[in-house]
């Protein structure tokens, strides 16, 4: 399985500690941020798979990062389980409210952490996504993240795998260079649009003479993905 990514944010540096060893050592790649700005700006850019989101932190609390986090289209369908030492009912339907998917209270084992965060990446992962995906003899693996050329694995770097990824989920569609700089970099980082060009191209010479023409330039736009000539 390809490891989920988490970005655990809690001011305090030993909570994210003990529970970054728990997921690492259950396989996922941990994220961290002590507030909720750092958090937001990392969620923008590494597009991580949950996030655990203390309640109280200094300046914008937990409860209002993931009031914000659900009325942004890009960030509404991340899933949030909420991390409080309030083990109150009404916080609990306070943070439900809010657009967590999940509530846990301090102190809490890893193992039951571990429990929970699974269950919610289960409900969140859609049927499907996980598929692989196979365009003329051209076959891509979300899970293992391995791409092949007729039962050939080929060698790409990662920035060129996501744009491959994005591309063959969204065929027959001319996109921007600003607009794939937004799906498959993120809003925060700051790129030049010519970037585009210089990983376009590596693609193609990765997919090789096989399918390089999938990736199509498309005059005064940008480019597309598609299996018409």
């Amino acid at each position: 399985m390809t490891a989920k990514t988490v970005l655990i944010v809690d001011d305090e540096a030993s909570i994210r500690e003990m529970i970054a060893v728990a997921l690492e050592m259950a396989d996922y790649r941990v994220l961290e941020a002590e507030n909720a700005q750092d958090a937001h700006a990392m969620v923008v850019d590494h597009q991580p798979d949950l996030l655990l989101l203390d309640w109280m932190m200094p300046g914008t609390s937990g409860i209002e990062l993931a009031r914000r986090l659900k009325r942004e289209e890009a960030t509404a369908e991340l899933p949030i389980i909420m991390l409080t030492a309030k083990g109150e009912e009404d916080n609990k339907i306070q943070g439900l409210e809010a657009g967590a998917d999940d509530y846990i209270t301090k102190p809490f084992s890893p193992r039951e952490l571990v429990a929970r965060l699974k269950a919610v990446l289960r409900r969140a992962t859609p049927r499907g996504v996980e598929d692989p995906i196979e365009i003329n003899g051209l076959l891509l693996d979300p899970v293992s993240h391995r791409v092949s050329a007729y039962g050939k694995a080929l060698d790409m770097g990662p920035t060129e795998y996501r744009l491959l990824q994005f591309f063959m989920t969204h065929q027959e569609r001319a996109y921007t260079r600003s607009q794939l700089l937004d799906q498959v970099w993120g809003g925060n980082v700051y790129v030049e649009e010519r970037t585009v060009d210089v990983h376009i191209r590596r693609l193609r010479k990765a997919l090789g003479d096989a399918h390089q023409n999938l990736i199509q330039t498309v005059r005064g736009t940008g480019y597309r993905f598609s299996a018409r000539a």
